[in-house]
Formats: structure tokens, C-alpha cells, sequence
């Protein structure tokens, strides 16, 4: 009896899952053709909406696509943990992109394999820590095609490191998380360390990754022109210099927005709520990699 009620249970929640989705999906087909008609945008901010982003990513996505040819639709999304908040699961059902996820977690990788839409949708998930040493693998075993569609990196550490390693792709479209505590003007990110976790580098959760301007630095080195952020203050957006003509460019300075999210945490694990003005001061003791010196220097010594 209990196992048919289990049964019973799960076959409701897929339907309810799957209900939802459509929904989901349908109001972001009306506002993705909203958007497609927007020409010279002030701001990104202008084209936001989330299906199953974290904020105005999908918006943000959907705008750009619309305004570059992009004959290879495939995405590689890192830092994904169960898929069901991320910046490309919108492309994959909403654009039939296919695409590569990558996750360090099995449990979050076999909840992808076990989603519906690992069989209704050409994606795929691997389980891997990423470092600098194995990205270049862990793509070119994917896909051998280096001009790809769109590139998300979000781990929560690494970040500026892994982008800069990264050979064996020329997305058109780059995303990254960067950490607005660190400012808009300084080009900073956390030393290299392979096995970075953000959780165990600081009790707070807010030591990780790397500063707007970072990005932009590395972004221009590597043929990228950065054409804004999303009002929320979490993900820059990049599009390849010889694609980016139809955007409005930026620096780190006017394209800065501070992140709103403030999931900062105490020593005990308790959420603080510490808002952006605040968040830099409890890290200010611990190191940070300054790129326009090459030195490890403390965050305190930093103009931030």
C-alpha cells in the first residue's frame, strides 16, 4: 500500500512538474517575442525576465541571440548544481539548443539524469570538480566545434581562473558571476587554489571569484567586448568583438550594478542579510590576487 501511494505520489508530482513547465515556457515564448522588437536599449535592464534563470538572465539571453547569428546553438553551463535554476534551460527547451552541464556534485548530477528533460532534450551532464588543468578536456570530449553559442561560468571561485584557461571554445556569448563586493573599479580575483569551495574558504560565503573589472580585463585579452549587467548585480555579459556591433559597450565602472542578494552567513551558519556596503568588511583580512600588479595583496589594502 505504501509503495503504490509513493507510486501514486511521484506520478503526480511529474505531471505537476510537468504542467508547470509548459506554463513556465509559454509566458517566456510572449515576452522573448516582446523583446525581439526592442531596438536600441538603454540597458539590459530593459529586457530582463526569468523562466528558469536566477534573475533577468533569460530575458537578457533571448535579447541577445535575436541580434547575432549563431549557426552552432550549443551552450556549456558550469556550476549548474540541479539545473532547475540556470541561465540555459531556457535555451535548451524554449531554442532546442543542445548543450553541456557540468556539476561536482553526483547527487546534483543524477537529479539532472533522472529530469525529464535529459531525455526529452540534447543535454548533457557530467560529474567533475572543475580546475584549470581539466576544462580544456572536459569541453573538447563534448564538442569538437570551438564555435559554440553561449559559455555560463558560475562556480562560486575559481571563476576568473577557469574562464582564462578555457582554449578549446570561442563561445560568441560569454557569462560570468562576478562578485560585486569587490567593486568596479579594481581588478581583483581570489589566488587560484584547485580545490576552492566557497563555503569552507570563509564562514560568510562571500569570498569568491572575481571583481567586474577583472572580467572585463580578461574579457578584452581574450576578443570579448562586455555589454552590460542585469539590475540584480550578479552576471556580466560578454559578446565576441566581432559580433558585438548591434550592443552598447561598457566599462566595469558605468556597466556596474551591485549585487541585491544577501545571503551572507555568520559563523554558525546563520543568515546575516548584510547589504552590499557591508560585505566587504568582513572579508577585508584575506587575500585577493591583484592583476594589475601580479601580486597576492590583503582586500584591506585595496581602494574597494
Amino acid at each position: 500500500m505504501i509503495n503504490k501511494l509513493k507510486l501514486l505520489y511521484k506520478k503526480i508530482h511529474q505531471k505537476w512538474n510537468y504542467d508547470v513547465h509548459k506554463t513556465l515556457l509559454l509566458n517566456g515564448k510572449i515576452l522573448s517575442s516582446l523583446n525581439n522588437k526592442k531596438e536600441n536599449i538603454a540597458s539590459l535592464d530593459e529586457v530582463e525576465f526569468q523562466v528558469f534563470s536566477q534573475r533577468g538572465e533569460d530575458g537578457v539571453i533571448q535579447y541577445i541571440i535575436n541580434k547575432i547569428e549563431i549557426p552552432n546553438k550549443i551552450f556549456v553551463e558550469f556550476g549548474v548544481e540541479t539545473y532547475t535554476e540556470s541561465n540555459t534551460r531556457f535555451l535548451l527547451m524554449n531554442n532546442n539548443w543542445s548543450g553541456l552541464v557540468i556539476d561536482g556534485s553526483k547527487k546534483n548530477i543524477d537529479f539532472i539524469k533522472n529530469d525529464f528533460i535529459y531525455w526529452k532534450y540534447d543535454i548533457t551532464a557530467i560529474e567533475s570538480f572543475i580546475t584549470k588543468d581539466n576544462i580544456n578536456n572536459l569541453i573538447s570530449n563534448y564538442t569538437t566545434i570551438e564555435d559554440i553559442g553561449l559559455l555560463s561560468v558560475d562556480i562560486d571561485g575559481n571563476d576568473y581562473w577557469i574562464w582564462q584557461a578555457i582554449e578549446t571554445i570561442k563561445p560568441r556569448i560569454v557569462i560570468c558571476e562576478y562578485n560585486s563586493a569587490f567593486g568596479a573599479i579594481e581588478k581583483v580575483t581570489v589566488p587560484y587554489k584547485e580545490n576552492f569551495i566557497r563555503r569552507k574558504e570563509h564562514y560568510s560565503e562571500l569570498y569568491f571569484g572575481a571583481s567586474l573589472a577583472a572580467f572585463c580585463d580578461l574579457a578584452d585579452k581574450k576578443g570579448y567586448d562586455f555589454i552590460g549587467t542585469t539590475s540584480a548585480g550578479v552576471n556580466a555579459y560578454f559578446v565576441r568583438k566581432d559580433l558585438s556591433s548591434p550592443f552598447k559597450k561598457y566599462s566595469s565602472e558605468n556597466g556596474f550594478n551591485e549585487s541585491d542578494n544577501r545571503d551572507s552567513r555568520g559563523k554558525k551558519g546563520e543568515l546575516l542579510f548584510l547589504r552590499h556596503s557591508q560585505r566587504i568588511k568582513v572579508i577585508n583580512h584575506l587575500p585577493i590576487y591583484n592583476i594589475a600588479t601580479g601580486q597576492i595583496e590583503q582586500i584591506k589594502s585595496l581602494n574597494l
